[in-house]
């Protein structure tokens, strides 16, 4: 794992706008309750935690769409979170965003996309989600804006008012990984297909398994000398172990496909920063979910029954 000397920030971005359903704003909370911060320590690291930002205020913004639901809190959100991963992507730090839905990751990524331009190196984006995330606010039915960060990470039109002026550092729609989609609107598989993101869903998983899916993407980060970002979404995993999540899908990924993934990025040392998103407490089972996505964290961050040799450090 590329941790920036072992120093990890944790930064909450309790966004809770911009799903179907209210609770992801205590999810920050939550991943500190089921003791990210103290795992992470005993692995060796040194976590600052800053606590919870704050959106942006902004006046005067209409959406385009009148079906969107909480635009300008999404407006403000993505401003104040891009703001702060770019200062911190920057600096030599390894970030961990706290969701929060998963709107949040417009400011994350878009942060981290340009600190990534200014070292001159790519940002790749391996996105575990059950849901593609790529709509547009013009073909979003639901109105729910968490279904749409990836459309605007990559570029496509429409997004201008997110951050007050044109995306300058989109992510090239080639360099993103989709792994465990198992829910795509008609409109969303068009607009991925014609700008060749990289989709697997479940049935590729089932066919080849993780490390056939996986590991190509991460030799193309590697052969580049591309950053890495993860965006890992609650729903990634089947709801039998991950309940505390708005958006249940069933057939998600099991306890081990999750760990593998997990562990697979630790050993290749090429991840730069973290989104854990949509963590709904208020839906959870005596914390199981948030338990678990702590453990996945551990993983990711060198946690192994038994030492391995490994690329990392």
């Amino acid at each position: 794992m590329n941790a920036c000397g072992k120093q990890i920030v944790l930064v909450g971005a309790p966004v809770d706008e911009c799903a179907g359903q209210k609770g992801c704003g205590m999810g920050p909370d939550a991943f500190r309750t089921a003791g990210l911060a103290e795992t992470l320590a005993a692995l060796g690291y040194r976590v600052t935690d800053i606590g919870n930002l704050r959106p942006h205020s902004v006046g005067g913004v209409e959406p385009p769409n009148p079906v969107l639901k909480n635009y300008g809190a999404y407006v403000g959100w993505t401003r104040a979170l891009h703001a702060r991963a770019s200062d911190l992507a920057g600096s030599p730090v390894f970030p961990i965003y706290l969701g929060g839905d998963h709107a949040m990751a417009a400011g994350t990524v878009s942060g981290q996309a340009k600190a990534a331009a200014a070292l001159g190196r790519p940002l790749y984006v391996l996105w575990l989600d059950a849901h593609s995330d790529f709509h547009t606010l013009e073909s979003t039915a639901s109105g729910n804006l968490h279904g749409t960060p990836l459309a605007f990470l990559c570029g496509l039109p429409g997004f201008d008012d997110l951050l007050g002026t044109p995306l300058e550092h989109a992510v090239e729609p080639g360099n993103v990984e989709i792994l465990g989609v198992r829910s795509i609107d008609g409109a969303e598989r068009a607009l991925l297909a014609e700008h060749g993101v990289g989709v697997s869903d479940m049935r590729r998983i089932d066919e080849v398994g993780i490390p056939a899916l996986l590991q190509p993407f991460l030799d193309r980060v590697r052969a580049t000398n591309g950053l890495l970002h993860v965006s890992l979404d609650v729903d990634f995993l089947d709801p039998e172990i991950a309940p505390g999540v708005g958006t249940t899908v069933p057939g998600g990924s099991s306890f081990r496909e999750a760990h593998l993934v997990m562990e697979m990025l630790h050993d290749s040392g090429l991840v730069t920063s973290l989104d854990l998103v949509e963590l709904n407490p208020f839906l959870d089972e005596r914390g199981k979910t948030a338990r678990l996505m702590v453990d996945l964290t551990g993983s990711l961050f060198g946690r192994r029954v038994f030492d391995r040799p490994t690329t990392s450090f």
